[in-house]
């Protein structure tokens, strides 16, 4: 009888599918809920990865030549004048729009406290332009092993009341909603993982920039 049963798990076993595509048809609503919503999340954390990679590289390179420039530039108004319209430099900006608001004061005195009041909100202003979506890879980082921890609980609530109604306990009629609760926790690590170690990156390098464009700040006003 015992040999019956076991012979019988394995073939059920044998012939279970175990692809992804399988676990996740066979999944119930809430567990394939969780799944697309961590395969979203996923999906959207490698977009904003991919485009705050780019933005970084590019703003490094223009920052460092709207510098060279502007050191060899004979005066400030000078080299605002001809700055082109369409310049899209964090740190350029900050200098073009402090520089408006200089021309538009009428009084001069205390004008270099107002513009380095100038300077330190044109910076805040260009640092958020640079962290957006930070909040998205911060939310995703902490929330994903949950939402996907929420899964496997979900399915393994559901092996055992397959366990219970078909009372038998062979690996067979386990394993395949294990699998597919263990399927959610796998999927949320591997969305939570890359957006915490690309959060991290990103923050440490906006602090970078913005120290960069603090120091340009300083040396900017010395010289008004």
């Amino acid at each position: 009888m015992e040999a019956d049963i076991t012979s019988q798990a394995v073939g059920l076993a044998s012939n279970t599918d175990f692809s992804l595509i399988q676990l996740f048809i066979r999944a119930d609503i809430i567990v394939k809920s969780v799944i697309v919503i961590l395969i979203a999340c996923s999906i959207y954390s490698w977009a904003i990865i991919i485009e705050k990679i780019r933005l970084f590289k590019k703003i490094t390179i223009s920052s460092a030549e709207f510098e060279e420039k502007f050191w060899k530039s004979k005066s400030a108004e000078s080299f605002y004048n001809n700055i082109p319209k369409n310049i899209d430099d964090p740190m350029a900006l900050v200098f073009k729009s402090s520089m408006e608001a200089a021309f538009k004061t009428r009084s001069k005195t205390h004008l270099n406290e107002r513009l380095s009041n100038m300077l330190q909100i044109n910076i805040e202003k260009q640092m958020e332009k640079i962290e957006k979506s930070y909040t998205f890879l911060a939310t995703v980082g902490s929330t994903a092993p949950f939402i996907g921890l929420f899964g496997t609980v979900w399915g393994i609530m559901n092996s055992f009341q397959s366990i219970a109604i078909s009372r038998n306990t062979s690996l067979a009629i386990v394993a395949p909603g294990i699998a597919e609760a263990l399927f959610a926790t796998a999927l949320g690590l591997l969305a939570a993982i890359p957006a915490v170690i690309a959060y991290n990156k990103f923050n440490n390098d906006s602090k970078k920039y913005a120290q960069r464009l603090e120091n340009f700040s300083k040396r900017f006003l010395s010289i008004i």
